[in-house]
């Protein structure tokens, strides 16, 4: 198993690491794509950098950590955990539309991103729209698609949402998730030799040093397997390498709960790391 991440280094250079040795220690590669750190060992110029946090991946102060990669697109899975359908059916004012879905043979596939406009990295502000009132983040794990829709590796995403224009009309689903800073990706990719385990996916908000919401959940509780997304999504539809698929999210805060303007997202995920984003208004991340 490895993880890959990417950073700029003091002279402006884009640097792509390979985790060796120790976990948060990252070997320098001489390869320009980060797919191609997947696929083995690739020799470098010996430089070694290591994280001052294993999990968040923090970086040295001359360094700049970067999305793991530069997806050319990123889609999304709706629906795919009992308590995202729970949600929705709550916050709608048309039920039947979610849960025909959670239990339909196709699944709930929409686009989030492509050119890598609306998303960001660790570290970066992810947004909230100005006309709506109720933002939540949305803890996903990725999926890293390579040719015919094969699984080449794994992140963390967050696929920040206005429950109160989807919950309007699921018509508005566009409006509700693609806009400005509503999607952050990262800290690495993570790659493993052997077919992976069920996931723990954990999230913690903080209003400055105060915890407003913390919770867990497993990719055991999807209702729908990795594969069978992604090969949903390649159905007449050609991605390009490096395309993310979010898996959708199991973790809903309360109804009570919105996103504001300085809270602090930590999303978790053991193998992966720990992908942290600040809050900000969408409008100014245009």
């Amino acid at each position: 198993m490895r993880r890959v991440i990417r950073w700029v280094d003091a002279d402006g250079r884009v640097r792509i690491g390979v985790e060796r040795y120790e976990r948060g220690s990252f070997g320098v590669v001489s390869v320009d794509d980060p797919l191609e750190a997947l696929n083995g060992e690739r020799t470098g110029d010996g430089t070694i950098v290591r994280a001052l946090d294993a999990d968040t991946l923090e970086l040295p102060a001359d360094l700049v950590l970067l999305p793991p990669l530069d997806p050319p697109e990123v889609w999304c899975s709706g629906v795919t955990y009992e308590r995202s359908r729970d949600a929705r059916m709550e916050e709608s004012t048309i039920r039947d539309v979610y849960a025909d879905v959670y239990e339909a043979n196709r699944p709930e596939l929409f686009l989030k991103d492509a050119a890598g406009r609306r998303t960001v990295g660790p570290g970066a502000a992810v947004g909230i729209r100005g006309d709506s009132s109720w933002n939540v983040p949305e803890p996903e794990l990725g999926l890293v698609l390579g040719k015919g829709g094969a699984i080449l590796a794994y992140t963390i995403g967050n696929d920040v949402s206005s429950r109160e224009i989807e919950g309007a009309n699921p018509l508005y689903l566009a409006q509700a998730k693609v806009y400005a800073g509503a999607c952050a990706i990262g800290p690495a990719l993570y790659a493993s030799s052997q077919e992976p385990g069920p996931f723990e996916i954990s999230m913690r908000i903080l209003d400055g040093d105060d915890v407003v919401y913390q919770d867990r959940t497993s990719t055991a509780s999807m209702t729908r397997s990795f594969e069978e997304l992604a090969g949903w999504l390649v159905r007449d539809n050609p991605i390009a390498p490096g395309t993310v698929l979010l898996t959708g999210t199991g973790l809903v805060p309360p109804d009570a709960f919105t996103l504001e303007t300085g809270h602090r997202v930590e999303i978790h995920v053991p193998e992966i790391g720990t992908l942290v984003n600040l809050v900000a208004p969408a409008a100014t991340l245009v």
